[in-house]
């Protein structure tokens, strides 16, 4: 691995993080560098930017709805993604799951909570903001839901994933999925392809 720093913004709410975070393994494996994954409350970056989910801003507009699912239809089939499916909960409100993000660093089961957490979002979709749900799915995945749904009203956790959001902002973000290539800003999956033309122009230096 080389040292070039590479962040991804996340949070589970954003099918298109979703999408990203099934991309980025094959980055990784062609550049040989790991995205660090940050947990960030996509509720707080809407509210600290006044930005608002594509759900709000493409309402009632001619042919821009459209335009979206087109290009989706197109990243699933660009990337061989068949394991996505529309969340019939949407929006779920992701507060619980994000604190248990954090909570799964502390425990040590970070990769294993973010893989299957968002398998139940958005492949095998569940009301992830239910707590009775929450714990279902955390079991079935073989994840130590008791102690991870402890951890989630610890005052600790809560002040990490707040302080994460707001450095998130004041970095540039205004949504997920965003990433970091040392200090280069990119935004949205559709743009995985300028972050790994960046991760190599960053390599060459």
């Amino acid at each position: 691995m080389t040292d070039v720093s590479v962040e991804f913004h996340f949070d589970f709410g954003s099918p298109n993080a979703y999408l990203a975070h099934l991309v980025i393994p094959a980055i990784e494996k062609r550049s040989g560098v790991r995205f660090a994954y940050v947990p960030v409350l996509l509720g707080g970056v809407f509210k600290a930017t006044g930005n608002v989910s594509p759900a709000v801003s493409l309402h009632g507009i001619k042919n821009k709805g459209e335009y979206a699912a087109l290009e989706m239809r197109r990243f699933l089939a660009k990337h061989g993604i068949t394991r996505f499916a529309a969340n019939p909960f949407f929006p779920v409100n992701t507060l619980q799951i994000m604190r248990g993000a954090v909570a799964a660093q502390r425990v040590g089961c970070f990769e294993r909570y973010v893989d299957e957490v968002y398998r139940h979002m958005w492949a095998d979709p569940k009301k992830m903001d239910e707590p009775a749900v929450i714990r279902a799915a955390l079991l079935e995945s073989g994840l130590p839901a008791d102690p991870l749904l402890a951890l989630t009203a610890d005052p600790d956790v809560k002040q990490e994933l707040l302080a994460n959001t707001e450095r998130s902002v004041a970095r540039g973000v205004f949504g997920s999925p965003s990433f970091f290539v040392g200090g280069e800003l990119f935004f949205g999956k559709d743009r995985l392809r300028e972050v790994e033309e960046e991760i190599e122009a960053q390599k060459r230096r």
